[in-house]
Protein backbone atom coordinates (compact mmCIF):
# COMPACT_ATOMS: atom_id res chain seq x y z
CA UNK A 1 0.00 0.00 0.00
CA UNK A 2 1.49 3.52 -0.81
CA UNK A 3 2.13 5.42 2.25
CA UNK A 4 -0.70 7.27 3.55
CA UNK A 5 0.34 11.35 3.55
CA UNK A 6 -0.52 13.42 6.90
CA UNK A 7 -3.78 15.02 5.36
CA UNK A 8 -5.13 11.03 4.94
CA UNK A 9 -3.33 9.99 8.41
CA UNK A 10 -4.99 12.82 10.32
CA UNK A 11 -8.49 11.94 8.66
CA UNK A 12 -7.93 8.07 9.92
CA UNK A 13 -6.82 8.98 13.18
CA UNK A 14 -10.17 11.31 13.23
CA UNK A 15 -12.60 8.27 12.18
CA UNK A 16 -11.43 6.79 14.76
CA UNK A 17 -11.80 9.46 17.23
CA UNK A 18 -15.08 9.61 16.09
CA UNK A 19 -15.73 6.04 16.35
CA UNK A 20 -14.16 5.49 19.91
CA UNK A 21 -16.22 9.22 21.11
CA UNK A 22 -19.57 9.04 19.39
CA UNK A 23 -20.49 6.08 18.13
CA UNK A 24 -19.50 3.03 20.30
CA UNK A 25 -21.33 4.34 23.21
CA UNK A 26 -24.48 4.60 21.23
CA UNK A 27 -24.35 1.70 18.79
CA UNK A 28 -26.04 -0.69 20.95
CA UNK A 29 -28.68 0.93 21.97
CA UNK A 30 -29.91 2.69 18.87
CA UNK A 31 -29.03 -0.90 16.86
CA UNK A 32 -31.38 -2.47 19.41
CA UNK A 33 -34.09 -0.23 18.88
CA UNK A 34 -33.60 0.11 14.65
CA UNK A 35 -33.20 4.15 15.12
CA UNK A 36 -31.77 6.14 12.30
CA UNK A 37 -28.91 7.55 13.65
CA UNK A 38 -29.76 11.27 12.75
CA UNK A 39 -26.95 12.99 14.59
CA UNK A 40 -24.06 10.68 13.91
CA UNK A 41 -25.21 11.43 9.73
CA UNK A 42 -24.65 15.17 11.25
CA UNK A 43 -21.17 14.46 12.10
CA UNK A 44 -20.32 12.53 9.18
CA UNK A 45 -21.37 15.49 7.07
CA UNK A 46 -19.18 17.98 9.25
CA UNK A 47 -16.34 15.23 8.62
CA UNK A 48 -17.00 15.54 5.08
CA UNK A 49 -17.64 11.33 4.33
CA UNK A 50 -20.37 11.96 1.69
CA UNK A 51 -17.86 14.07 -0.24
CA UNK A 52 -14.94 10.88 0.89
CA UNK A 53 -14.38 9.84 -3.45
CA UNK A 54 -15.88 13.25 -4.73
CA UNK A 55 -13.31 14.62 -6.59
CA UNK A 56 -12.02 17.96 -4.46
CA UNK A 57 -12.77 20.35 -7.47
CA UNK A 58 -16.37 19.78 -6.16
CA UNK A 59 -15.72 20.07 -2.42
CA UNK A 60 -15.12 16.23 -1.52
CA UNK A 61 -12.51 14.95 -0.19
CA UNK A 62 -10.80 12.76 -2.87
CA UNK A 63 -9.87 10.20 -1.49
CA UNK A 64 -8.11 7.21 -2.96
CA UNK A 65 -10.05 4.03 -2.90
CA UNK A 66 -7.34 2.74 0.10
CA UNK A 67 -7.67 5.27 1.90
CA UNK A 68 -11.38 5.42 1.71
CA UNK A 69 -11.35 1.67 2.60
CA UNK A 70 -9.65 1.97 5.80
CA UNK A 71 -11.56 4.50 6.67
CA UNK A 72 -14.81 2.67 6.31
CA UNK A 73 -12.94 -0.45 8.36
CA UNK A 74 -13.02 2.04 11.19
CA UNK A 75 -16.55 3.09 11.03
CA UNK A 76 -17.41 -0.67 11.02
CA UNK A 77 -15.50 -1.33 13.97
CA UNK A 78 -17.58 0.91 15.93
CA UNK A 79 -20.83 0.26 14.19
CA UNK A 80 -21.51 -1.16 10.45
CA UNK A 81 -24.94 0.29 9.51
CA UNK A 82 -23.36 3.81 9.12
CA UNK A 83 -21.27 2.88 6.15
CA UNK A 84 -24.05 1.18 4.17
CA UNK A 85 -25.51 5.49 4.68
CA UNK A 86 -22.26 6.20 3.07
CA UNK A 87 -21.73 3.29 0.58
CA UNK A 88 -24.39 3.75 -1.49
CA UNK A 89 -24.24 7.35 -1.58
CA UNK A 90 -20.72 7.18 -2.87
CA UNK A 91 -21.23 4.88 -5.70
CA UNK A 92 -23.90 7.09 -7.26
CA UNK A 93 -21.35 9.81 -6.58
CA UNK A 94 -18.54 8.17 -8.45
CA UNK A 95 -20.85 6.78 -11.04
CA UNK A 96 -21.70 10.47 -11.92
CA UNK A 97 -17.87 11.59 -11.25
CA UNK A 98 -17.15 9.13 -13.65
CA UNK A 99 -19.24 9.23 -16.71
CA UNK A 100 -21.54 11.92 -15.89
CA UNK A 101 -21.38 15.10 -17.94
CA UNK A 102 -19.86 18.32 -16.58
CA UNK A 103 -23.12 19.79 -16.52
CA UNK A 104 -24.52 16.96 -14.11
CA UNK A 105 -21.14 17.01 -11.76
CA UNK A 106 -20.85 20.65 -11.43
CA UNK A 107 -24.89 20.86 -10.43
CA UNK A 108 -25.20 17.35 -7.97
CA UNK A 109 -21.20 16.80 -6.70
CA UNK A 110 -21.14 19.84 -4.15
CA UNK A 111 -24.30 18.79 -2.89
CA UNK A 112 -23.75 15.22 -2.69
CA UNK A 113 -20.30 16.67 -1.47
CA UNK A 114 -21.99 17.80 1.75
CA UNK A 115 -24.80 15.47 1.74
CA UNK A 116 -27.13 17.82 1.58
CA UNK A 117 -28.46 15.91 -1.68
CA UNK A 118 -28.05 11.83 -0.49
CA UNK A 119 -28.98 8.42 -1.77
CA UNK A 120 -28.06 5.42 -3.02
CA UNK A 121 -28.46 2.95 -6.11
CA UNK A 122 -32.45 1.47 -7.59
CA UNK A 123 -31.10 -1.76 -8.96
CA UNK A 124 -32.88 -4.60 -6.96
CA UNK A 125 -36.52 -5.45 -7.93
CA UNK A 126 -38.52 -8.10 -6.92
CA UNK A 127 -37.71 -10.11 -9.90
CA UNK A 128 -34.26 -9.09 -10.30
CA UNK A 129 -31.01 -9.15 -8.43
CA UNK A 130 -28.20 -10.34 -9.39
CA UNK A 131 -29.47 -10.69 -13.33
CA UNK A 132 -29.30 -7.25 -13.36
CA UNK A 133 -30.00 -7.48 -17.28
CA UNK A 134 -33.35 -9.18 -15.73
CA UNK A 135 -34.71 -5.47 -14.62
CA UNK A 136 -38.28 -4.76 -15.51
CA UNK A 137 -38.42 -0.84 -14.68
CA UNK A 138 -39.29 0.83 -17.92
CA UNK A 139 -38.25 4.37 -18.79
CA UNK A 140 -39.88 5.63 -21.94
CA UNK A 141 -38.66 9.12 -23.52
CA UNK A 142 -41.32 11.81 -23.72
CA UNK A 143 -40.13 14.74 -25.49
CA UNK A 144 -37.55 15.99 -22.97
CA UNK A 145 -38.55 13.78 -20.31
CA UNK A 146 -38.56 10.14 -19.52
CA UNK A 147 -41.69 8.67 -17.65
CA UNK A 148 -40.53 6.10 -15.18
CA UNK A 149 -42.72 2.81 -13.83
CA UNK A 150 -41.63 -0.04 -11.78
CA UNK A 151 -40.41 -1.26 -8.71
CA UNK A 152 -37.39 -1.06 -6.80
CA UNK A 153 -36.28 -3.42 -3.29
CA UNK A 154 -33.97 -3.74 -0.73
CA UNK A 155 -33.14 0.26 -1.04
CA UNK A 156 -30.26 1.34 1.15
CA UNK A 157 -31.38 5.22 2.28
CA UNK A 158 -34.77 4.72 0.76
CA UNK A 159 -36.19 6.47 2.82
CA UNK A 160 -33.94 9.36 4.17
CA UNK A 161 -32.54 9.95 0.94
CA UNK A 162 -33.38 11.96 -1.61
CA UNK A 163 -31.64 11.75 -5.02
CA UNK A 164 -31.16 8.41 -6.78
CA UNK A 165 -28.85 6.62 -9.55
CA UNK A 166 -32.07 4.87 -11.00
CA UNK A 167 -30.97 2.17 -12.90
CA UNK A 168 -34.24 1.56 -16.10
CA UNK A 169 -34.18 -0.11 -19.31
CA UNK A 170 -34.75 2.92 -21.73
CA UNK A 171 -34.81 0.32 -24.80
CA UNK A 172 -36.60 -2.70 -24.03
CA UNK A 173 -36.62 -4.56 -26.81
CA UNK A 174 -32.61 -4.65 -26.70
CA UNK A 175 -30.69 -7.65 -27.78
CA UNK A 176 -28.62 -8.38 -25.59
CA UNK A 177 -30.98 -6.82 -22.67
CA UNK A 178 -27.63 -5.20 -21.35
CA UNK A 179 -27.96 -2.79 -23.93
CA UNK A 180 -30.84 -1.15 -23.37
CA UNK A 181 -30.14 -0.56 -19.72
CA UNK A 182 -29.44 3.38 -18.75
CA UNK A 183 -29.04 5.48 -15.43
CA UNK A 184 -30.96 8.13 -14.06
CA UNK A 185 -30.33 10.60 -11.38
CA UNK A 186 -33.93 10.49 -9.56
CA UNK A 187 -34.85 13.17 -7.16
CA UNK A 188 -38.09 12.30 -4.99
CA UNK A 189 -41.13 14.44 -6.62
CA UNK A 190 -44.49 13.15 -7.71
CA UNK A 191 -44.32 9.35 -8.91
CA UNK A 192 -41.49 8.48 -6.55
CA UNK A 193 -42.96 6.71 -3.68
CA UNK A 194 -41.39 4.87 -0.83
CA UNK A 195 -43.91 2.11 -0.16
CA UNK A 196 -42.28 0.67 3.40
CA UNK A 197 -39.09 -0.24 5.40
CA UNK A 198 -38.22 -3.55 5.22
CA UNK A 199 -37.62 -5.45 8.51
CA UNK A 200 -34.45 -7.07 8.50
CA UNK A 201 -32.16 -9.68 10.72
CA UNK A 202 -29.00 -6.94 11.13
CA UNK A 203 -28.04 -3.90 9.64
CA UNK A 204 -30.76 -2.29 11.33
CA UNK A 205 -30.71 1.80 11.93
CA UNK A 206 -30.41 2.26 8.20
CA UNK A 207 -33.33 2.51 6.16
CA UNK A 208 -33.89 -0.35 3.23
CA UNK A 209 -36.78 0.19 1.39
CA UNK A 210 -39.49 -0.67 -1.28
CA UNK A 211 -39.82 2.00 -4.09
CA UNK A 212 -42.34 2.06 -6.78
CA UNK A 213 -42.40 4.72 -9.84
CA UNK A 214 -45.75 5.39 -10.92
CA UNK A 215 -45.36 7.34 -14.22
CA UNK A 216 -42.10 9.77 -12.56
CA UNK A 217 -40.90 12.00 -14.62
CA UNK A 218 -37.33 12.85 -15.03
CA UNK A 219 -35.42 15.28 -17.04
CA UNK A 220 -33.45 14.10 -20.13
CA UNK A 221 -30.97 16.47 -18.27
CA UNK A 222 -30.61 13.48 -15.89
CA UNK A 223 -29.69 10.74 -18.18
CA UNK A 224 -26.13 9.95 -16.83
CA UNK A 225 -23.78 10.38 -19.15
CA UNK A 226 -26.53 11.97 -22.08
CA UNK A 227 -26.30 8.53 -23.59
CA UNK A 228 -28.70 5.63 -23.75
CA UNK A 229 -27.68 2.51 -23.30
CA UNK A 230 -24.39 2.65 -21.37
CA UNK A 231 -25.91 2.21 -17.65
CA UNK A 232 -24.90 -1.89 -17.19
CA UNK A 233 -21.31 -0.35 -17.60
CA UNK A 234 -21.84 2.47 -15.49
CA UNK A 235 -23.11 0.11 -13.03
CA UNK A 236 -20.52 -2.65 -12.78
CA UNK A 237 -17.91 -0.02 -12.77
CA UNK A 238 -19.67 1.33 -9.40
CA UNK A 239 -20.16 -2.18 -8.13
CA UNK A 240 -15.99 -1.83 -8.01
CA UNK A 241 -15.93 0.43 -5.61
CA UNK A 242 -18.89 -0.84 -3.81
CA UNK A 243 -17.06 -4.19 -3.63
CA UNK A 244 -14.38 -3.05 -2.00
CA UNK A 245 -16.59 -1.06 0.59
CA UNK A 246 -18.24 -3.81 1.33
CA UNK A 247 -15.01 -6.22 2.06
CA UNK A 248 -13.59 -3.24 4.33
CA UNK A 249 -17.25 -3.30 6.24
CA UNK A 250 -15.93 -7.06 6.45
CA UNK A 251 -12.60 -6.04 8.01
CA UNK A 252 -14.34 -3.77 10.77
CA UNK A 253 -17.09 -6.06 11.99
CA UNK A 254 -14.24 -8.52 12.19
CA UNK A 255 -11.73 -6.36 13.66
CA UNK A 256 -14.41 -6.05 16.42
CA UNK A 257 -15.22 -9.38 16.71
CA UNK A 258 -11.57 -10.27 17.59
CA UNK A 259 -11.00 -7.41 19.81
CA UNK A 260 -13.72 -8.21 21.84
CA UNK A 261 -13.16 -12.04 21.86
CA UNK A 262 -9.80 -11.28 22.61
CA UNK A 263 -9.97 -9.05 25.66
CA UNK A 264 -13.34 -11.81 26.73
CA UNK A 265 -10.14 -14.51 26.49
CA UNK A 266 -8.06 -12.84 29.18
CA UNK A 267 -10.73 -11.81 31.70
CA UNK A 268 -12.87 -14.90 31.41
CA UNK A 269 -11.74 -17.49 33.71
CA UNK A 270 -12.24 -21.48 33.88
CA UNK A 271 -10.83 -24.51 35.40
CA UNK A 272 -8.61 -22.25 37.23
CA UNK A 273 -7.18 -19.79 34.34
CA UNK A 274 -7.94 -17.51 31.84
CA UNK A 275 -9.71 -19.32 29.00
CA UNK A 276 -7.58 -17.75 26.80
CA UNK A 277 -4.96 -19.79 27.95
CA UNK A 278 -6.62 -23.02 26.30
CA UNK A 279 -5.40 -24.51 23.34
CA UNK A 280 -8.65 -24.81 21.82
CA UNK A 281 -9.25 -20.61 22.18
CA UNK A 282 -5.68 -19.85 21.32
CA UNK A 283 -6.69 -21.57 17.42
CA UNK A 284 -9.75 -19.74 17.23
CA UNK A 285 -7.95 -16.46 18.25
CA UNK A 286 -5.38 -17.47 15.67
CA UNK A 287 -7.40 -18.11 12.81
CA UNK A 288 -9.43 -15.34 13.11
CA UNK A 289 -6.60 -12.82 13.00
CA UNK A 290 -4.59 -14.80 10.44
CA UNK A 291 -8.01 -14.63 8.23
CA UNK A 292 -8.39 -10.50 9.16
CA UNK A 293 -4.67 -9.93 8.31
CA UNK A 294 -5.20 -11.90 4.35
CA UNK A 295 -8.62 -10.21 3.96
CA UNK A 296 -6.67 -6.66 5.06
CA UNK A 297 -4.32 -7.48 2.40
CA UNK A 298 -6.31 -8.32 -0.53
CA UNK A 299 -8.90 -5.58 0.31
CA UNK A 300 -5.57 -2.99 0.01
CA UNK A 301 -4.74 -5.04 -3.52
CA UNK A 302 -8.10 -4.24 -5.04
CA UNK A 303 -7.97 -0.78 -3.76
CA UNK A 304 -4.50 -0.21 -5.34
CA UNK A 305 -5.54 -1.69 -8.54
CA UNK A 306 -8.95 0.38 -8.99
CA UNK A 307 -6.48 3.51 -7.59
CA UNK A 308 -4.35 3.01 -10.65
CA UNK A 309 -7.21 3.33 -13.09
CA UNK A 310 -7.41 -0.11 -13.90
CA UNK A 311 -10.03 -2.63 -13.84
CA UNK A 312 -10.82 -4.63 -10.73
CA UNK A 313 -13.65 -6.00 -10.96
CA UNK A 314 -11.84 -9.89 -10.54
CA UNK A 315 -9.89 -8.67 -7.16
CA UNK A 316 -12.72 -6.99 -5.80
CA UNK A 317 -14.76 -9.61 -6.43
CA UNK A 318 -12.00 -11.70 -5.06
CA UNK A 319 -11.53 -9.59 -2.04
CA UNK A 320 -15.45 -9.12 -0.89
CA UNK A 321 -16.29 -12.78 -1.03
CA UNK A 322 -12.84 -14.02 1.10
CA UNK A 323 -13.47 -11.30 3.25
CA UNK A 324 -17.52 -11.65 4.01
CA UNK A 325 -16.82 -15.87 4.10
CA UNK A 326 -13.80 -14.45 6.66
CA UNK A 327 -15.97 -12.41 8.24
CA UNK A 328 -19.05 -14.56 9.58
CA UNK A 329 -16.57 -17.38 10.52
CA UNK A 330 -14.82 -15.16 12.85
CA UNK A 331 -18.09 -13.34 14.17
CA UNK A 332 -19.29 -16.87 14.63
CA UNK A 333 -16.01 -18.21 16.24
CA UNK A 334 -16.30 -14.71 18.32
CA UNK A 335 -19.61 -15.90 19.37
CA UNK A 336 -18.06 -19.30 20.65
CA UNK A 337 -15.82 -17.90 22.66
CA UNK A 338 -18.01 -15.67 24.36
CA UNK A 339 -20.50 -18.88 25.24
CA UNK A 340 -23.80 -18.04 26.19
CA UNK A 341 -22.96 -14.41 26.73
CA UNK A 342 -22.15 -13.88 23.24
CA UNK A 343 -25.67 -14.96 22.44
CA UNK A 344 -27.08 -12.30 24.73
CA UNK A 345 -27.68 -8.53 23.71
CA UNK A 346 -25.88 -7.67 26.72
CA UNK A 347 -22.72 -7.86 24.34
CA UNK A 348 -21.92 -6.43 20.96
CA UNK A 349 -20.92 -9.76 19.63
CA UNK A 350 -24.67 -10.83 18.76
CA UNK A 351 -24.99 -7.75 16.75
CA UNK A 352 -21.80 -8.58 14.90
CA UNK A 353 -23.36 -12.07 14.05
CA UNK A 354 -26.50 -10.76 12.77
CA UNK A 355 -24.44 -8.21 10.75
CA UNK A 356 -22.10 -10.63 8.98
CA UNK A 357 -24.39 -12.54 6.66
CA UNK A 358 -25.48 -9.31 5.04
CA UNK A 359 -21.96 -9.15 3.33
CA UNK A 360 -21.94 -12.44 1.81
CA UNK A 361 -25.33 -11.17 0.01
CA UNK A 362 -24.76 -7.47 -0.99
CA UNK A 363 -23.51 -5.48 -3.95
CA UNK A 364 -23.27 -8.98 -5.65
CA UNK A 365 -24.07 -12.68 -4.00
CA UNK A 366 -20.46 -14.47 -3.14
CA UNK A 367 -21.88 -16.94 -5.81
CA UNK A 368 -21.46 -14.32 -8.36
CA UNK A 369 -18.64 -13.61 -7.19
CA UNK A 370 -17.23 -16.83 -7.95
CA UNK A 371 -18.48 -17.06 -11.27
CA UNK A 372 -16.93 -13.65 -12.11
CA UNK A 373 -13.41 -14.52 -10.71
CA UNK A 374 -14.02 -18.15 -12.82
CA UNK A 375 -14.76 -16.33 -16.01
CA UNK A 376 -11.81 -13.87 -15.77
CA UNK A 377 -9.32 -16.89 -14.62
CA UNK A 378 -10.66 -18.81 -18.40
CA UNK A 379 -11.13 -15.93 -20.32
CA UNK A 380 -7.83 -14.03 -19.71
CA UNK A 381 -5.12 -16.17 -17.96
CA UNK A 382 -3.97 -18.39 -20.75
CA UNK A 383 -1.68 -20.13 -18.48
CA UNK A 384 -4.27 -20.47 -15.37
CA UNK A 385 -1.26 -18.67 -13.54
CA UNK A 386 -3.06 -15.62 -12.90
CA UNK A 387 -0.55 -14.46 -10.19
CA UNK A 388 2.43 -14.34 -12.58
CA UNK A 389 0.58 -13.45 -15.76
CA UNK A 390 -0.92 -10.39 -14.00
CA UNK A 391 2.93 -9.29 -12.44
CA UNK A 392 2.62 -10.78 -9.21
Amino acid sequence: MPQLNEAQRGMIAAIREFVRREVNPVAQEMERADAYPFELVERMKELGLFGAVIPEEYGGLELDVASYALVIEEICRGWMSLSGILNSHLIMAYMVATHGTREQKERFLPLMATGEKRGGICITEPNAGSDVQAIETRAIRDGDEYVVNGTKSLITNGRHGNTFALVAKSDPDADPPRRGISIFIAEKGPGFNVVRDVPKLGYKGVDTCELSFDDYRVSGGNLVGAEEGKGFYQIMSGLELGRINVAARCLGVARAALEESTRYARQRRTFGKPIGEHQSIQIMLANMATQIQAAHLMVLHAANKKDRGERADMEAGMAKLFASEMCMQVATDALRIHGGYGYTQDLPVERHFRDAPLMMIGEGTNEIQRLVIARHLLNNYPTGDFLYEAGL
